[in-house]
């Protein structure tokens, strides 16, 4: 993996532990030669991760809507900072420029743009692994939903692999790098409705 996308929140949360592990993840990022690839901002965790990328000789490219780079929330030393007209192309820029995915902590920003990356990839459209940095336990709920979602039949077994998960980022990126891709041929129930 050459470039990680982190999916994170604009606030800090209240337990240190959260700016902590963005701090480490950003360090382990630069080390490991992995470019960093985020929303762009300077603020909460996001700002924790690339100050901590930056601080230590990683590269990181940022990429925000115009909207928010107008409320001067653009972090001012990044690598590269793309600017784009909407959340939706911010999203699609993020994928293009990442070998794969990883959510801290955050707010429903971070839930969608999570949510909407496993889609993809349960969809087909993009092989790359995705992953939870479960954070204090932060994501035991959402693991235990999609648990819910497969035994109730709106999620394949198979798929459920899709949604990785780990409690610091050394285990993170080795349990990414060892993902292998999860290819299911039916995807969609097609049975006739009466």
């Amino acid at each position: 993996m050459q470039s990680v996308c982190i999916f994170c929140g604009s606030s800090s949360g209240l337990d240190p532990a959260y700016v902590d592990a963005a701090t480490r993840l950003g360090r382990v990022l630069a080390e490991e030669r992995i470019t960093l690839v985020y929303g762009g901002a300077c603020v909460g965790l996001m700002g924790a991760v690339a100050d901590a990328t930056l601080a230590a000789g990683g590269k990181a490219i940022g990429v925000l809507p115009d909207f928010l780079r107008r409320k001067e929330l653009a972090h001012p030393r990044l690598t590269e900072l793309h600017v784009v007209t909407s959340m939706h192309e911010r999203k699609a820029r993020m994928a293009e420029l990442s070998d794969g995915f990883i959510a801290l902590p955050g707010g429903m920003g971070t839930l969608e743009e999570f949510c909407e990356i496993i889609t993809w990839a349960q969809l087909g459209l993009h092989t790359k692994p995705c992953g939870l940095l479960n954070v204090q336990n932060y994501y035991e709920p959402l693991l235990h939903f999609v648990d819910r979602m497969t035994t109730e039949g709106f999620i394949k077994e198979k798929q459920k692999g899709l949604v990785l998960s780990a409690e610091t980022p050394e285990e993170m990126l080795a349990v990414m790098r060892a993902f292998e891709p999860i290819r299911v041929q039916k995807w969609v129930d097609t049975r006739a409705r009466a």
